[in-house]
């Protein structure tokens, strides 16, 4: 039974430590930029009501969270929107791409490799190398796949474009990510989500609120590996690479979901103006 698993991902979800905050940070980037980005704070309290995050729990992550820079609030009357601010937009922005259409280069590909420098921005850099996918190959050496965009904070950087024998590459990526643990998280992804797609797959079906919130867990637990795999290509990673598959199965779950996911959104969402308004083609297109 399709509630009978989605269950069972609810449990593990509460098992972890609190991250109210990402799980907001997840409906706003997969659900609310698509319809235009601004949502009341009701709609947004009852689907953390659906999943048992009460309400001093969501006051105190809004609260963070605008003032992280990560949402700003707009009021109309008493009640009250919140949308992402400029960081948030930017950061899922760069992310969403590697979120839903992440191709891995052909292979043989290079490196690019990036040196920031020792001035005042360089943690800035960091933080932002290592949010984007490149991995640390060395103290003050930062690699991704060729063809990986450098994000603005590191345009200041010493950017080299990198060749090498495959043995050497092999090395390099091996040095430069954890592979072993991005596997690991991909299998317990499998075993967490395959359950749910075999039930909904024999004809089963899920409420409109629990379409979305199975959704938003799906994204949740994926975005949280996938924006730690840079996507080699295939002849730099271990044999048996769960990626692949684990990619096959959000990508079939998340279109199962869709439809009855935004019914739930059209008649509980709300903006300043009313009801949410339909989302942009760009949904359509995720995971194709």
């Amino acid at each position: 039974m399709p509630r009978t698993a989605l269950r069972r991902i609810l449990k593990g979800l509460k098992a972890e430590p609190s991250r109210t905050w990402s799980i907001i940070i997840t409906v706003y980037g997969d659900a609310i930029v698509p319809r235009g980005g601004s949502l009341w704070l009701g709609s947004l309290s009852a689907f953390l009501h659906a999943i048992d995050i009460g309400d001093g729990v969501v006051r105190t992550a809004m609260s963070r969270l605008a003032a992280d820079g990560w949402l700003e609030r707009s009021r109309v009357g008493r009640n009250s929107f919140y949308r992402l601010a400029q960081r948030g937009r930017e950061t899922f922005r760069t992310a969403t791409e590697h979120i839903y259409n992440a191709h891995p280069p052909p292979p043989g590909s290079g490196f690019v490799l990036v040196l920031p420098g020792n001035g005042a921005d360089r943690e800035a850099a960091r933080k932002a190398l290592q949010a984007a996918g490149f991995g640390s190959a060395a103290p003050g050496v930062w690699v991704a796949p060729a063809g990986t965009a450098v994000p603005p904070e590191a345009t200041e950087a010493l950017r080299l474009d990198a060749s090498a024998d495959a043995e050497t590459r092999r090395r390099l990526a091996a040095q430069s990510w954890p592979l072993d643990q991005t596997a690991v998280a991909y299998r317990r992804f499998l075993e967490t989500f395959e359950p749910l797609r075999a039930a909904l797959a024999a004809d089963g079906a899920l409420s409109d609120l629990d379409s979305f919130i199975a959704r938003i867990l799906l994204i949740h637990g994926w975005r949280r590996i996938v924006l730690r795999d840079p996507v080699l290509p295939v002849d730099l990673l271990p044999p048996d690479w769960p990626g692949t598959a684990a990619r096959a199965l959000c990508a079939d779950l998340y279109h199962r979901l869709l439809p009855a996911s935004e019914r739930w959104l059209d008649a509980h969402g709300q903006a300043e103006s009313g009801p949410l308004p339909p989302p942009g083609p760009e949904l359509k297109a995720r995971f194709r």
